[in-house]
């Protein structure tokens, strides 16, 4: 390892690091899946992260979580383990629990972080998900921006399918929902049966920006092209959530009495794992790589 060294402590009990670039600090758990679990901006809190580390062994999102192997429901042939989590219909939802995919940091700074999880080292996710692979996360910090890419590298004899995702869950301390406002420039809309999987529909988006306020949303979305920002602003503080690229489709979600909004990128649409809708395939030797960025200001 080069470099000055980030800062390896715990967190509610959980291995963690911290790395850290003028006012912007972010925290993630390597060993639950690198996911994030704080994002502080001047000692603000600018995630959510309910329940805490108990939430996410138990299979609850939280925090800036990495989906994987399927960000969202999956609605096909699944075969069931105590690896996967359910919703209320009893739909797979959000790949495999954090605790499946411990990453080894294999090299770090101050403000970066490199860490990689193999199927060759933690074969249970194959269980659930058949493809030997290589996942790399990539965390980069600046004054006010975090960068996080995602490359999968297929191993084995046969075509990986990319389906993978991240959950933010943003929040502004000190702000309501009737002051903070939302930009969401989705082009289209996936239309969703009664267990939120896409029916093969599509229609055009009309989300209007402005103040979040009584609204609500758990709604799918595709045609994000590279460079659309999504926006959560208050009165002294935005955010934005980048798709620099591979990330082609969105959720929006913010349930009804939250203190926080996620802007999601996704890779494919909800269930495309099953439906084959939009799903990319990566073939043995070869790299699928998507980022993100979320900015501060």
């Amino acid at each position: 390892m080069t470099g000055p060294a980030i800062r390896v402590h715990r967190w509610r009990a959980a291995a963690a690091v911290t790395l850290a670039a003028g006012d912007l600090e972010a925290t993630f758990l390597p060993e639950l899946g690198m996911t994030g679990v704080s994002l502080c901006w001047q000692g603000r809190e600018l995630v959510a992260v309910p329940g805490g580390p108990r939430a996410l062994t138990g299979g609850h999102t939280a925090g800036l979580p990495l989906l994987h192997p399927w960000a969202n429901r999956l609605a096909g042939p699944v075969a069931a383990s105590p690896l996967l989590h359910t919703d209320a219909n009893g739909v797979p939802i959000h790949g495999v629990l954090p605790s499946a995919l411990p990453f080894t940091v294999e090299h770090e700074t101050a403000s970066s972080l490199d860490a990689v999880f193999t199927t060759d080292d933690h074969p249970g996710v194959l269980e659930v998900f058949p493809y030997p692979h290589r996942l790399r996360v990539q965390a980069m910090l600046t004054d006010d921006e975090l960068e996080i890419r995602t490359t999968l590298l297929a191993l084995g004899r046969r075509p990986v399918p990319i389906a993978f995702g991240y959950h933010p869950y943003l929040r502004l301390p000190g702000e309501s929902r009737s002051t903070v406002e939302i930009e969401v420039p989705a082009p289209t809309r996936l239309l969703l049966d009664e267990r939120q999987i896409p029916t093969g529909e599509r229609e055009p988006a009309t989300v209007a920006p402005g103040p979040l306020a009584e609204r609500t949303f758990d709604d799918g979305f595709a045609d994000v092209s590279d460079g659309t920002a999504f926006v959560v602003r208050g009165a002294n503080r935005t955010v934005t959530v980048a798709f620099l690229e591979g990330y082609s489709f969105a959720q929006v979600y913010a349930p009804e009495g939250s203190d926080f909004i996620c802007y999601e990128p996704m890779t494919a649409p909800t269930n495309a794992i099953a439906s084959g809708d939009s799903l990319t395939r990566v073939r043995p030797g070869d790299a699928y790589t998507a980022a993100f960025r979320i900015g501060v200001g």
